[in-house]
C-alpha cells in the first residue's frame, strides 16, 4: 500500500543528520527506533485498511483470531491478555466491542466462578474468515518486503525483544 502523499526526502535520514551534529552517541539507535515506529504506522495503516469494511481493528481482529485457534473457541479474559500481551483493561474493552457486535460472547467458566470466559460465536469465526483473508492478500502490509527480507526483520526484533525479556528464550 503506497503513501498517499510521499515526502520528497526520507525524514528519518534527515533527523539523523541532525541527530548526528548534536548527538552523535545515540544517532544510530535514534534512526533505528524511529524507523520502526514509522513501520509500525505503515503496517497498522494498511491492516486496519482492510478491516474497516468488517468493523474491526487490528486488536479487534487478533482477540477474534486467537478465540479461533483454541479448541473450544473460549479463552479466560486473563489468558487473552496474556496472549495478546495487552493490559486486562484492554481485554475488558476489545471483548465488550465483540461482544456488542455479536462476534463474542461472555460466559460463565464451568469450574471456576470468579473467571470469565470470552467465546467467539459463529457469526465471529464468519467474520474471522473473510477478514483474515483479506489482511492476507495484502500481506499484512509488508507486501514490498521479500520473504528473506521479512525473516532478517523477525530475528533482528526478536533479539531485541529478548534482550529486554519480552519473551522466555526457553524452546518448547
Amino acid at each position: 500500500m503506497a503513501i498517499a502523499t510521499p515526502s520528497n526526502f526520507d525524514p528519518v535520514n534527515e533527523a539523523r543528520k541532525q541527530w548526528q551534529s548534536r548527538w552523535p552517541e545515540a544517532a544510530t539507535a535514534m534512526a533505528t527506533a524511529t524507523s520502526i515506529m514509522r513501520a509500525q504506522q505503515i503496517v497498522l495503516r494498511a491492516v486496519d485498511g482492510v478491516l474497516k469494511p468488517f468493523g474491526l481493528t487490528f486488536a479487534r481482529f487478533e482477540a477474534l483470531v486467537l478465540l479461533s485457534f483454541t479448541r473450544s473457541g473460549q479463552l479466560p479474559l486473563g489468558k487473552m491478555g496474556e496472549r495478546l500481551m495487552i493490559h486486562p483493561t484492554s481485554v475488558t474493552n476489545i471483548v465488550d466491542r465483540l461482544v456488542g457486535d455479536d462476534l463474542v460472547e461472555r460466559i460463565p467458566h464451568p469450574k471456576d466462578r470468579r473467571t470469565i470466559l470470552a467465546k467467539i460465536t459463529p457469526l465471529g469465526l464468519s467474520l474471522i474468515a473473510d477478514a483474515t483473508k483479506a489482511v492476507n492478500e495484502i500481506q499484512f502490509g509488508v507486501e514490498g518486503l521479500s520473504e528473506g527480507d521479512q525473516e532478517t526483520i523477525i530475528a533482528l526484533i526478536g533479539e531485541l525483544r529478548k534482550s529486554v525479556g519480552d519473551y522466555a528464550t526457553t524452546s518448547h
